[in-house]
């Protein structure tokens, strides 16, 4: 009969440092990000109502003392779980007392469960009495999902964004970007300020009026496993029109442009696409907040479902893993418009 061990192997602290930095390298940069900012919340959490630092493992009594505490609003309460969720507010961690999006706790844990698996430790979340508590909770916060982006920029909105880009160099980028971030599936900020030069193929333009686009990493594919993507018609034409005036040989796509209409050699920062679409949607005199960078990527489902596209088709764009979530977009088409309802004329 095979030895079953109770607890897994401690890690050497070199052992523990190296499966760190594979961690680092292996994890896409966005959710690293996340992870340093769950990690910054869970600790000072821990500290006010504890006043320890975190323990690896973590105790079982402070795994569930942390789904309770982020379970309920706060705002009327006077107990030690308002106080702390106070003393976060103050620190700028936590912006209100009101309860806590399910979402939010959900990311929250996986990260706390993350950084025992770089240890190579047991989190505390599976015990059956917090998997239980997760659960009522998640049930008990329930409310409708937010969008990423107030509207989806469909089309004609894109059209719209697209006539306020003159012909400056940073008409052309605006124009060049836009289009690429709708037509090649609705991509991410990430995904667009990280194209490089060598991403882009131009061979078959000539003869075949597509560009090839190579996305390194996605949110939903691993470095070096993403397909390749194509830009057809005047988005591919716009991207051409980038690269030519910019003079882009090698390096970064997607640069910034200097007061005096040139590209500087550095990379573009993912939210300059925020300010990007922000000010292309103000001169077009949508109001502000009308849309996210969000709505490039809900804008592309959102149009392949209104001009009848199967969702297969726009996933092998969009690169959403679940059809569940990549339909969500569809679902959210006016029933009217679907062209279901049209199959009798």
């Amino acid at each position: 009969m095979p030895l079953v061990l109770a607890h897994p192997p401690a890690l050497t602290k070199a052992d523990e440092a190296a499966l760190s930095d594979l961690y680092r390298r292996g994890t896409p940069q966005n959710t690293l990000r996340a992870y340093e900012r769950d990690l910054l919340y869970i600790s000072a959490w821990k500290d006010a109502a504890f006043g320890q630092a975190l323990a690896w493992p973590e105790a079982e009594a402070v795994a569930l003392r942390f789904v309770l505490d982020h379970c309920r609003d706060l705002s009327a309460a006077r107990d030690e779980a308002a106080q702390v969720a106070q003393s976060l507010i103050e620190a700028g961690l936590r912006k209100s007392l009101a309860c806590p999006a399910a979402a939010t706790l959900d990311r929250r844990i996986a990260s706390w469960r993350a950084f025992h698996r770089m240890r190579n430790l047991a989190s505390p979340f599976e015990a059956p009495l917090i998997a239980q508590a997760r659960g009522k909770a998640r049930r008990a916060a329930a409310r409708p999902r937010a969008p990423k982006s107030a509207h989806p920029i469909t089309r004609a909105v894109l059209e719209e964004m697209l006539a306020t880009c003159d012909g400056t160099l940073r008409g052309l980028r605006d124009r060049a970007l836009l289009m690429l971030g709708f037509a090649s599936g609705g991509r991410r900020r990430s995904e667009i300020t990280g194209l490089m030069r060598a991403d882009v193929s131009l061979d078959d333009f000539a003869a075949k009026g597509v560009v090839w686009l190579r996305l390194l990493e996605t949110k939903t594919t691993a470095k070096g496993v993403a397909p390749k993507l194509v830009l057809k018609g005047r988005a591919a034409r716009a991207l051409i029109s980038w690269i030519e005036a910019a003079e882009i040989e090698d390096k970064a796509l997607f640069r910034p442009v200097s007061k005096g209409d040139r590209a500087l050699p550095r990379q573009l920062h993912p939210d300059a696409v925020r300010q990007i679409v922000a000010y292309r949607l103000a001169l077009a005199g949508y109001p502000a907040g009308f849309a996210a960078p969000h709505g490039l990527r809900s804008g592309f489902l959102t149009q392949a479902a209104l001009d009848g596209a199967p969702i297969q088709a726009a996933m092998r764009l969009s690169l959403h893993r679940s059809v569940v979530q990549a339909q969500r977009y569809y679902d959210d088409v006016e029933i009217t418009d679907n062209p279901a309802t049209d199959l009798l004329g």
